[in-house]
C-alpha cells in the first residue's frame, strides 16, 4: 500500500513541478521578447526577485486550472486506477495546461502594446471585431513569431511525454480508500491556500495589484505576473465601460480631474501624517453628533472631541467606498470606488499618484506607509510602492526593533496592537528625513474586536463590541499625539485623520444609503491656525484629502484627482460621490441635494441635510436645472474615470 500511495502522490507532484517549470521558462521567453522593455533597469538580482515573485502568482494560477486535474487524481475510487483512466486524465493535463501557457507566450508579444499582462477585459476589448478579422490578425501574427507557435508546440509534447501516471495496481481497496481520502482531505486546504495566496485570516485572495509590492516601477507587474493568473483573477469581474454620454470636450467642460495649482502658488514644505482609522464612524464622535439621544451623546472618542477644537472638520463628510480596499486609493490617491474595488480591477497597474508620490518626486520628500498587519496584508503594501511610498513598514519591521515587544503585541488576528504601533509610528518618523510625508492603517478596530488584556473593561461599552474597539483606538491616538507633540517636526506638521469606511452604523441616519458613507474628514495643522472649526456648507468627501493637502502646501504642479480641494473651493461648486456596490447605483450630493444615478437617469432625489433619514423623494419636484446640472456633472465624472482607468491616464502627462 505504501507503495501505491507513494506513486501515486509522487507522480501527482511530479506532473504539477512539471508545469511550474514550463511557467518559469514561459516568464524567461516572456523576458527575452521584451527585452527592450526591461533590460535598461534589469539587474540579475532583481531578475531573480522578480522570477522568485512570480512562484506566487504562477501556483495560483497553475492550482485554479489544474484543481480538477488533482481531484480526478485523488478521487476515492479503486475503479479508476486503470491505464485507460490515466490515458484521459493525461490528456485533459496536458490540454488544459497547454491552452495557459499558449496565453503567456501570447502575451510575449501583446504585452508591448498594452504594457500589461491580457485580462478579461481582452474579450470585451475585441468583442466588435468580427471573427475573420481576428482570425486574420492571429495568422499575420503566428506568420511573424513562429518561433512561439514553434515553443507552443515544443511545451505541448514535453508535458505529453513527461506525464507520469501512478504505476502500482490497486490490490487492497479498504487501505487504498483510507489513504487516498486521507491524502484529498490534506490536498484540499493546500490547493486552497495556494489559490487564494496565502493561508493566514488576514491574507485577501491576491490580486494583480499585489505584483507591484515586489516590482520597483508598475511596468515591472509583467514579469511578475502571468496571463493565466489575470485571466483568472478578472473572470467574471465587472469591468470599466465606458459611457458615451458626451464628446470629451463637453465632458471636460462640465467636470476635469486635473488639478491645475494657481499662479501665484508658493509651495511651503510641511510635513504630512495621514491616519486612516479602521471602521471609524462619524457616529462615533460625540461632538458631531449633538442631535443623539437629546444632547446627552458621548460619543466614544474624546480624544478626537478634544482635538476638532483645534481643527478643521466637516458636518457633511464621507467615504467613497464601504471596504478597507476602497480607503486607501480615496484617501492617498484621490480615486473613488466606482464598479469595483480599485485593488481587484485590471487598472490597478496603471501608473497611479499620490500625496506621497507627488510629493516625493517632485519636492523631494522623504515618504513611508505603516500597517501593522503581515506585510502585504490586504494589498497595501503594493498599493504603496506602486503609488511612490518609498518605504513600507509592517508586523515585520515592528517585529525588527528591540524597542517594542514584537508579537507578544500581536493581537492574534490582525495585526500589532494600534497604541504600540502608533508609537512606533512616531519613533520612525522622528527618524525620518524632513520634510516627510508618511500615512498610517490603524487595525485593532476591526472584528473579531478584541483588546489588551491590560485594558478590558477600562473603554466604554456600546450596541456593537466595535464600540470598544473604537474608544480604545481614540485612546491609542492620543497617546500617538503625546508623544508627537514633543518631537521637533510637529509644528511643521498637517495632520489629517480619517476612516477607511464606516462601520457599527446603528442609529436611524446612519443606517440611509447616504449614512452608511458618513466618516470624519478631519485636517490638524499646530502651525496653521487658519484650519479650525466646523464647517457646516461644504461637502467632502476621501477623495478631496488629496487635493486639499496639495492645496494647503501650496502644491505647484499639475496632478490628477477626482476629488476638490475643500480649503479653496466655494461651498456652492463643493460635490461628494459614491457608488452603491450592490445596486450598482452612484450617489452625488451638490448643494442641498442627493440624486441617485443608475447609470441612465436619476432614480431619486433628496434634501439630504434636512431628510437625513432619506424618506421624501423629490426627483420630480426639485428644480430642473438643479437637478440636470448635477446629472451633467456626475456623468462627466463618470465617464472621465472609465476612460482614464482603462486608457491608464490616473497621472498627468505633459
Amino acid at each position: 500500500m505504501k507503495k501505491e500511495l507513494f506513486s501515486n502522490v509522487l507522480s501527482l507532484v511530479w506532473n504539477l513541478l512539471l508545469v511550474y517549470v514550463c511557467y518559469t521558462l514561459s516568464r524567461l521567453v516572456f523576458l527575452c521578447v521584451n527585452w527592450d522593455t526591461f533590460s535598461e533597469h534589469l539587474t540579475f538580482g532583481y531578475a531573480m526577485s522578480l522570477f522568485g515573485a512570480g512562484i506566487i502568482f504562477d501556483t495560483t494560477a497553475i492550482l485554479y486550472s489544474n484543481a480538477l486535474f488533482i481531484l480526478l487524481f485523488l478521487f476515492p475510487l479503486h475503479w479508476k486506477e486503470t491505464p485507460v483512466f490515466y490515458k484521459i486524465v493525461r490528456w485533459v493535463f496536458t490540454s488544459v495546461n497547454t491552452f495557459f501557457l499558449i496565453t503567456n507566450l501570447i502575451d510575449c508579444v501583446y504585452f508591448r502594446f498594452t504594457g500589461r499582462r491580457t485580462t478579461m477585459t481582452v474579450l470585451q476589448e475585441f468583442r466588435n471585431e468580427g471573427d475573420g478579422k481576428l482570425t486574420s490578425i492571429f495568422l499575420d501574427e503566428f506568420a511573424t513569431y513562429w518561433y512561439l507557435v514553434l515553443l507552443a508546440a515544443v511545451l505541448f509534447y514535453v508535458i505529453y511525454k513527461l506525464y507520469r501516471s501512478p504505476k502500482v495496481p490497486v490490490k487492497q481497496k479498504m487501505p487504498y480508500y483510507v489513504v487516498q481520502l486521507v491524502t484529498l482531505l490534506i490536498a484540499i486546504p493546500f490547493t486552497v491556500f495556494g489559490m487564494r495566496g496565502g493561508m493566514t485570516t488576514a491574507t485577501r485572495p491576491i490580486t494583480l495589484s499585489n505584483a507591484n509590492q515586489y516590482v520597483e516601477r508598475p511596468l515591472d507587474a509583467g514579469l511578475v505576473l502571468n496571463t493565466p493568473f489575470s485571466l483568472f483573477r478578472t473572470l467574471g469581474k465587472a469591468t470599466f465601460v465606458i459611457p458615451d454620454y458626451f464628446p470629451e470636450a463637453e465632458a471636460v467642460a462640465a467636470y476635469s480631474p486635473v488639478h491645475f495649482p494657481a499662479d501665484s502658488t508658493a509651495f511651503r514644505p510641511m510635513n504630512v501624517v495621514v491616519i486612516i482609522w479602521e471602521g471609524f464612524s462619524k457616529q462615533h464622535v460625540g461632538s458631531l453628533n449633538p442631535q443623539l439621544e437629546n444632547g446627552a451623546y458621548k460619543g466614544y472618542t474624546p480624544f478626537i472631541d478634544s482635538l476638532l477644537a483645534k481643527s478643521l472638520t466637516f458636518q457633511y463628510s464621507y467615504s467613497n467606498g464601504r471596504k478597507s480596499i476602497d480607503g486607501m486609493p480615496s484617501v492617498l490617491s484621490s480615486i473613488p470606488s466606482f464598479v469595483e474595488p480599485f485593488f481587484l480591477t485590471p487598472s490597478a497597474l496603471n501608473d497611479v499618484s499620490s500625496i506621497a508620490g507627488e510629493l516625493t518626486k517632485n519636492k523631494g520628500y522623504s515618504s513611508a506607509f505603516f500597517h501593522g498587519a503581515m506585510n502585504g496584508s490586504m494589498g497595501f503594501q503594493a498599493f504603496a510602492r506602486s503609488v511612490g511610498f518609498q518605504k513600507y513598514f509592517g508586523r515585520t519591521e515592528y517585529n525588527e526593533d528591540p524597542n517594542y515587544n514584537g508579537d507578544a503585541d500581536f493581537d492574534g488576528t490582525w495585526a500589532i496592537w494600534d497604541e504600540e504601533f502608533l508609537q512606533f509610528y512616531c519613533d520612525r518618523m522622528s527618524e525620518m528625513k524632513e520634510p516627510f510625508v508618511t500615512s498610517v492603517f490603524t487595525a485593532t478596530s476591526h472584528g473579531p474586536f478584541d483588546l489588551p488584556e491590560r485594558y478590558k473593561g477600562k473603554f466604554p461599552t456600546g450596541d456593537d463590541p466595535l464600540f470598544e474597539t473604537v474608544a480604545y483606538s481614540d485612546y491609542a491616538i492620543q497617546r500617538f499625539f503625546e508623544k508627537a507633540e514633543k518631537q521637533p517636526w510637529f509644528e511643521n506638521t498637517l495632520f489629517v485623520i480619517t476612516a477607511d469606511h464606516t462601520s457599527g452604523n446603528c442609529y436611524p441616519e446612519y443606517v440611509t444609503d447616504l449614512g452608511y458613507y458618513n466618516v470624519p474628514v478631519i485636517f490638524y495643522a499646530p502651525g496653521l491656525p487658519e484650519l479650525k472649526g466646523l464647517d457646516k456648507e461644504k461637502i467632502v468627501d476621501q477623495i478631496d484629502i488629496m487635493p486639499t493637502v496639495l492645496g494647503i502646501l501650496g502644491y505647484d504642479r499639475p496632478y490628477v484627482g477626482f476629488g476638490q480641494d475643500a480649503f479653496h473651493t466655494p461651498a456652492s461648486e463643493k460635490f461628494a460621490v459614491n457608488y452603491l456596490p450592490s445596486s450598482g447605483i452612484y450617489q452625488f450630493l451638490k448643494g442641498d441635494y442627493l440624486i441617485q444615478f443608475d447609470g441612465e437617469k436619476v432614480i431619486h432625489a433628496y434634501r439630504f441635510r434636512t431628510d437625513v433619514l432619506m424618506k421624501d423623494d423629490v426627483k420630480d419636484s426639485m428644480p430642473q436645472e438643479v437637478r440636470k446640472e448635477m446629472e451633467t456633472q456626475l456623468k462627466s465624472i463618470i465617464q472621465q474615470y472609465m476612460q482614464r482607468m482603462n486608457n491608464n491616464e490616473l497621472v498627468y502627462r505633459e
